[in-house]
């Protein structure tokens, strides 16, 4: 399984980092859309 997950991240190296990028930007807006409505 460790092999499948290196040998695929090898494949995408160009485009990890740009997936990693969008994976924290939906994690803060959730997080920012979550904390919304205690802040108002």
């Amino acid at each position: 399984m460790l092999h499948q997950i290196r040998t695929t991240a090898a494949r995408a190296e160009d485009t990890l980092l740009a997936d990693v990028i969008g994976a924290v930007a939906l994690m803060v807006t959730l997080i920012g859309a979550l904390c919304l409505p205690v802040m108002i």
